[in-house]
């Protein structure tokens, strides 16, 4: 089925061929459930920004944007455009590349600035990167989402996610099974800004922005898990780097599955289930 974009919206080719390589598998990958669709406007450009748990999220987060006919382009590391084939697809789809921690850093904001002028919708996991949180709950975000807002004068669609860390568990790059697992995606109504609207672009103001995005994210995963947010929202700087220790645990849930998949199919040479046993 061909998407039906709005004005300005493109469809190049790369995101053709994305769109018919990837959507299938993920179909087969997920039991969606998606929510809030009425909150992403039918027309003109804007910002959609959501939490970052796991290394499918961009791709999960794409293809609900997708099955609401908006073609969404996403800031994306630029060490993903240094793999020869893959930078191929993701150039020709129209990602922008983001050199983070160089002083380039700031050109993916420039060329995000471009795209909403030409009415696109832009991507952004404003946290920066992968949630170190060990609980999953949305970090301390860069302030570069508030600023393109806030210089751009779009709206902020925010974007809670939850439920593909269950395919590919938090800081691994592997799919740890290929039984459906439950996905949820829900869009929320704009992120009210129009208070800093006049206000010079100050730290402080852009600071006091970011949060307010991550915040109204922060309650929307609360809803999504049956949770409510912890007040205390996770800081690298301060709270430490926990990127070892998820891969360890990743690492572990990986080892639990392929042990659970190997007893599975020792029980059934033997014809019996798992309840025989426990």
């Amino acid at each position: 089925m061909r998407m039906k974009p709005a004005e300005g919206r493109t469809v190049p080719a790369g995101y053709r061929f994305a769109r018919a390589v990837l959507r299938p598998v993920i179909m087969r990958l997920t039991e969606r459930h998606w929510a809030g669709s009425e909150n992403l406007p039918p027309e003109g450009a804007y910002i959609a920004v959501a939490n970052h748990v796991t290394n499918a999220d961009p791709i999960t987060f794409a293809h609900y944007m997708v099955d609401h006919d908006v073609p969404v382009k996403i800031l994306t590391k630029s060490e993903l455009f240094e793999v020869p084939i893959f930078r191929r697809v993701i150039t020709s789809a129209g990602m922008i590349p983001v050199e983070r921690g160089t002083k380039k850093a700031g050109d993916s904001l420039a060329a995000a600035k471009e795209a909403l002028a030409r009415g696109e919708v832009i991507g952004i996991f404003p946290e920066g990167t992968l949630t170190h949180d060990p609980d999953g709950w949305p970090m301390h975000g860069k302030t570069g989402a508030a600023r393109l807002a806030l210089e751009s004068g779009v709206p902020v669609i925010p974007i809670a996610q939850w439920g593909a860390h269950r395919l590919m568990p938090r800081h691994s790059g592997r799919l740890v099974t290929l039984k459906p697992q439950r996905v949820d995606v829900v869009a929320g109504p704009p992120v009210d800004l129009s208070d800093f609207a006049d206000q010079p672009l100050t730290g402080t103001v852009l600071r006091e922005a970011t949060d307010r995005i991550m915040h109204q994210l922060r309650g929307m995963l609360g809803e999504i898990r049956g949770e409510t947010p912890p007040e205390h929202v996770w800081n690298i700087r301060i709270d430490g780097d926990m990127r070892e220790a998820l891969k360890a645990e990743s690492a572990k849930i990986r080892a639990d599955q392929r042990a659970d998949s190997l007893l599975g199919r020792v029980l059934g040479r033997l014809g019996l289930r798992r309840e025989h046993i426990s």
